[in-house]
């Protein structure tokens, strides 16, 4: 079972990137995926999660109207579009698979290797 992350990079504040995560192994269309972040001296925080049918989309405040989750369950891919950057969301990001949509580190089972995003000032 693999998660795989991409798509980050160096983008100027106010810029966009879309990170794509694509999950091999087994299917992953049962599961509830996210995707964190974690800042150079700071803990994994939650970013956004989806349910398994994509009916139900869940963001932390700080990207709430900005940032925008979605997957494809035929593919087994996840993806997070990131519009309006700014310099605090620079981090490495992590997608996670779980059973259900949590907003807690340890509720995720499966975790990619992580992508870095940096947004320069």
């Amino acid at each position: 079972v693999q998660l795989q992350a991409s798509g980050g990079g160096l983008v100027q504040a106010g810029g966009s990137l879309r990170l794509s995560c694509a999950a091999s192994g087994r299917p992953f269309s049962k599961d509830a995926m996210a995707w964190f972040r974690q800042a150079p001296g700071k803990e994994r925080e939650f970013v956004a999660a989806i349910s398994w049918s994509g009916g139900s989309t869940f963001y932390a405040d700080s990207v709430k109207g900005r940032f925008t989750i979605s997957r494809d369950n035929a593919k087994n891919t996840v993806d997070l579009q990131m519009n309006s950057l700014k310099p605090g969301d620079t981090a490495v990001y992590y997608c996670a698979a779980g059973p259900l949509v949590r907003i807690g580190v340890d509720e995720y089972d499966y975790w990619g290797q992580g992508t870095q995003v940096t947004v320069s000032s």
